[in-house]
């Protein structure tokens, strides 16, 4: 399989993407991949991969999580989840697995694979949003050892095309406490862009 040949319409990507020997265990067992596009998308949402649940609903970001980026972006579900508006193009488009502390990182080179693909395929992008730590990173050119809160305070450099945040967890509440600059700043910019991309 190809992965650099030229497709056509997003439903033959969808089925190289099935085809791909890299997620045969996962066609076998009848999980398809899990993202949404259109060839109008206005935003990116690139986040780590579906998590167990959206999985399971084939729903991607149907969780607190979910919620919270929402709330963050200033959109509500309708809008979220209209692909002609908000693409979902996760780093993985397959739940990974739990590890010792949460869920497993994306595959390696799943991203570098699929992504230009896709993204070839969406012109009308204005804004990509980078959720997470493993978004951010591949599409910043930063090392793994930079940490993201100095990626996500500085986030006008990387203005007007991407928009790097932290996760939505609900476990990094802690950090959102430690640093109220997000949600004072940070957050009602993002809202605006968002706005903006959608006009």
């Amino acid at each position: 399989m190809d992965e650099s040949r030229a497709y056509q319409t997003f439903d033959e990507v969808y089925e190289a993407i099935r085809a791909d020997g890299q997620n045969a265990s996962y066609t076998e067992r009848g999980i398809d991949p899990l993202y949404a596009v259109a060839a109008d998308s206005r935003i990116v949402v690139i986040g780590q991969a579906p998590g167990r649940v959206a999985q399971d609903t084939r729903i991607p970001w149907n969780d607190k999580s979910g919620d919270r980026l929402r709330d963050w972006l200033g959109v509500d579900r309708d809008t979220f989840y209209d692909p002609h508006r908000v693409a979902i193009v996760p780093m993985d488009f397959y739940y990974p697995g739990k590890g010792k502390s949460g869920d497993l990182p994306p595959r390696k080179g799943f991203a570098e694979k699929w992504h230009p693909v896709l993204l070839s395929m969406m012109p009308e992008v204005r804004l990509t949003v980078l959720v997470g730590t493993y978004a951010t990173h591949r599409y910043l050119g930063l090392k793994s050892s930079v940490p993201l809160t100095g990626v996500v305070r500085d986030y006008q450099s990387y203005l007007p095309e991407y928009f790097p945040l932290v996760h939505p967890s609900p476990r990094n509440q802690i950090w959102m406490r430690r640093n109220p600059w997000f949600e004072e700043e940070v957050l009602p910019d993002l809202r605006a862009r968002v706005a903006e991309a959608l006009a």
